[in-house]
């Protein structure tokens, strides 16, 4: 079985070693194993599970949190409901966030339209009728 150091695990995941080590101590990490030294050795397995921490942690999952799915987790089978309500709950706050990012988007889209056709007239007043107390 392949095993990965920190600091491979951590140029895999684009995060640093420091990150990991945090991770570790606030006990996100209780899967990975230790040599005798203490030098902490990934399997391919905890790869994907940090993945998963960081997909969790990118919805704005809070730590505490994401160490209560990684104890269900460690339960076992009788905490699958938990976990898929969870996964429900993570689902629809991106789907709020999506919604959010593409309201913004769309004003973004529609500013960007405004200056190109400002900049092909070579002037605002094309837009004058529009301005109704925003920024330019």
């Amino acid at each position: 079985m392949k095993t990965y150091s920190i600091s491979e695990v951590a140029k895999e995941l684009n995060l640093t070693v420091y990150a990991l080590r945090y991770y570790d101590k606030e006990g996100l990490m209780p899967f990975v194993e230790r040599t005798p030294n203490g030098t902490r050795v990934f399997k391919e397995s905890d790869v994907e599970s940090l993945k998963i921490i960081q997909c969790l942690k990118s919805t704005g999952m809070p730590i505490k949190e994401i160490k209560g799915f990684i104890a269900w987790c460690s339960e076992g089978d009788s905490t699958l409901q938990q976990r898929y309500d969870m996964f429900l709950e993570r689902k629809a706050a991106v789907e709020a966030q999506l919604e959010e990012l593409n309201k913004t988007m769309e004003v973004i889209n529609h500013k960007c339209n405004y200056y190109m056709t400002a900049i092909e007239a070579g002037t605002e007043d094309i837009h004058k009728s529009n301005k109704i107390g925003s920024f330019n």
